[in-house]
């Protein structure tokens, strides 16, 4: 097989040409820093990043000044969990459908400060128990899990969240969501959002969080763009909005091409017919066990008797990419009691073809 298929978009999406044609024209013919001059250049990419902030604002019914680029959901969780006063008695609640960059960064910074780590139990469906969440001051959500492909009902979530502490501060973790549901962040009536823009078509290093309150919990990261002056006698006057949590150069040719992703996106999303039909057939498969529902936007897999490396490195060769291990998500492995997993994911690029000739390929390998 000479053609790659790739089947890992929950991993990374694809770039369309309409994004590649974006940032090739902003690096060939735009190219300037943000804010840093007055000739028209430097006007244009100003003008760029007001109408992408506006553009992701729409695209998550926000307004433009609660939009925060950074680097990714990664950082977006580092950023958030500094932003957030933590102390002795601070009660995080996270659940094991986290990714480790959801969870992690609060657990890291809970154990400087000697707070509580508590964990939302799952029930029978791997869900988010509403009925039993514990009290919390924080609470991470993670909106689609990367390995199991459910949607949580963030909304209830966060009900019940407020229904125990109405001033819990809510965050969710949106990186898989992103793709497949729509984010309406009043719906949610959630604090933080945050999501990775390479997810959705975009490219790599931009990340966006959305700040329900742009006015409170100061981060700790510092740098220029982000101070209005510094007096004679050291008081710093800090910028407002958004721009007071962005040190340095944002990521200007990603953000490039940001607007044409979000607008493909919505033309186009994944084909999840096709994710439901390599159900129906994986299933007949006895030594294929399958992790996920039907219906869920990944399917997740393990073969009896071979190890999930083993089957990624002999689809490998055969041209597929598919994510293969524990996808930075122990949690949930530890609770389906396996050492990893395969899963496979789509873009709205793939088609019933390639579905077709992973099946017959995996058929082969596993017979």
């Amino acid at each position: 097989m000479n053609k790659i298929i790739y089947l890992d978009a929950a991993a990374t999406y694809q770039k369309s040409d309409a994004v590649l044609a974006a940032m090739d024209d902003f690096l060939r013919n735009h190219y300037a820093n943000a804010g840093r001059g007055i000739c028209q250049r430097v006007a244009d990419v100003d003008d760029m990043l007001v109408r992408s902030r506006a553009r992701v604002a729409a695209f998550m019914n926000a307004r433009p000044d609660q939009i925060i680029f950074t680097s990714g959901t990664t950082m977006a969780m580092n950023q958030i969990a500094d932003m957030i006063p933590m102390r002795a008695t601070t009660r995080v609640m996270v659940s094991d459908l986290d990714h480790h960059s959801a969870r992690l960064p609060f657990v890291q910074r809970i154990c400087d400060k000697a707070g509580q780590v508590v964990v939302c139990p799952l029930d029978e469906n791997n869900d988010i128990d509403v009925n039993n969440m514990p009290y919390a001051d924080v609470v991470v959500i993670t909106a689609m899990s990367n390995v199991l492909g459910q949607e949580q009902d963030v909304a209830k979530i966060i009900r019940a969240a407020k229904d125990k502490n109405p001033s819990v501060i809510t965050i969710v973790d949106a990186a898989q969501f992103v793709v497949h549901k729509k984010i309406d962040v009043r719906e949610w009536d959630c604090d933080y959002v945050c999501w990775s823009a390479h997810k959705i078509g975009a490219d790599t290093g931009l990340g966006i969080i959305y700040k329900k309150d742009i006015n409170v919990n100061f981060g700790n990261l510092i740098g220029g763009g982000m101070v209005k002056r510094v007096n004679a006698d050291g008081q710093i006057v800090w910028a407002d909005g958004p721009e007071r949590f962005e040190p340095g150069t944002l990521p200007l040719t990603q953000i490039a091409g940001l607007i044409p992703a979000i607008d493909n996106l919505e033309k186009n999303r994944p084909n999840l017919g096709l994710i439901e039909y390599l159900y129906d057939e994986l299933v007949k498969i006895n030594k294929i066990k399958i992790l996920t529902r039907r219906g869920a936007a990944v399917l997740t897999f393990v073969v009896d008797g071979m190890h999930p490396l083993d089957f990624g490195a002999l689809v490998g060769v055969r041209g597929f990419c598919v994510r293969v291990g524990i996808m930075c998500a122990s949690w949930i492995m530890q609770r389906l009691n396996v050492p990893g997993a395969i899963r496979v994911s789509i873009g709205a690029y793939n088609s019933r073809d390639e579905i077709d000739c992973f099946i017959k390929v995996t058929k082969e390998i596993v017979k």
